[in-house]
């Protein structure tokens, strides 16, 4: 764990709660080795709470810096899909310990009426201001870290390749859960899925958002790589409109392992 990491790792424990994703011991794709803490997410166009069918996955388990992730079908056995949660809390932790901006503090970290603080100064919070839950997902095959991240390699831009980076240290490793704009009629039939906003996000409107490639499947060869994409609906409050999200850009989240 990184010094910044540590420095979260206090209000992380505090605001686990606040995860919108189901805690389950018997759903998900993580090996029994990394088991009930291991988090396995999903792509509501593949999956669902119920079964995931496909997971977030280290391309042939290679752990070092800018191994593409990409899909893979669900498997106990498969360490290339264990995945632990770094750090978690809400989006005001991260701008405080220098993790994100702040302009992605004063977009999704803020409580409305406050003043938050961090390296690079006060914020005043409006009064729509919302402070989301962001995370670090941390490669963890077999339950032993590895100290990378699933993340984008410089500053979010369209179609960028998501890979394993060095964990703790950039916004390019944090991932904000979008819950403005999840779609409320498939939140009814299949539980909460969110997109997920990366932190070195720079565009506001239409931000950049853990995407899957449109016209891929996961089981095609060569394996598709995840991407960050413009957000396709609306964002930070002013959604959501029920289907203006993708479903490639809806994800979800289940701890444990498959039974």
């Amino acid at each position: 764990m990184g010094f910044k990491s540590k420095i979260l790792a206090g209000a992380a424990a505090l605001a686990l709660a606040a995860v919108p994703i189901t805690v389950a011991g018997t759903a998900g794709a993580a090996t029994p080795s990394c088991g009930g803490g291991c988090l396995n997410v999903f792509s509501h166009k593949f999956g669902t709470y119920h079964k995931a069918n496909f997971v977030l996955d280290v391309f042939q388990q290679g752990a070092k810096t800018g191994q593409p992730i990409i899909l893979y079908r669900t498997s106990n056995s498969d360490p290339a899909e264990d995945f632990t949660i770094e750090d978690n809390g809400p989006v005001s932790n991260f701008y405080a310990a220098g993790l994100v901006s702040s302009t992605v503090a004063l977009h999704y970290g803020c409580t409305p009426h406050t003043t938050i603080s961090g390296p690079n100064g006060p914020i005043q919070c409006s009064s729509t201001s919302v402070d989301e839950t962001a995370f670090e997902l941390e490669y963890a095959p077999l339950g032993r870290d590895t100290g990378l991240c699933a993340g984008v390699a410089t500053t979010a831009f369209q179609g960028e390749g998501v890979s394993l980076q060095p964990c703790g240290n950039t916004s390019k490793t944090v991932w904000i859960w979008d819950t403005y704009d999840q779609d409320p009629f498939q939140t009814f039939l299949n539980g909460f899925t969110f997109p997920a906003i990366n932190g070195s996000d720079t565009n506001f409107s239409h931000p950049y958002v853990l995407d899957y490639p449109h016209n891929a499947d996961p089981n095609d060869k060569p394996r598709a790589q995840a991407q960050v994409n413009n957000l396709t609906g609306f964002s930070n409050g002013f959604g959501p409109v029920i289907g203006a999200v993708i479903d490639t850009q809806l994800w979800g989240g289940r701890f444990g392992v498959l039974p």
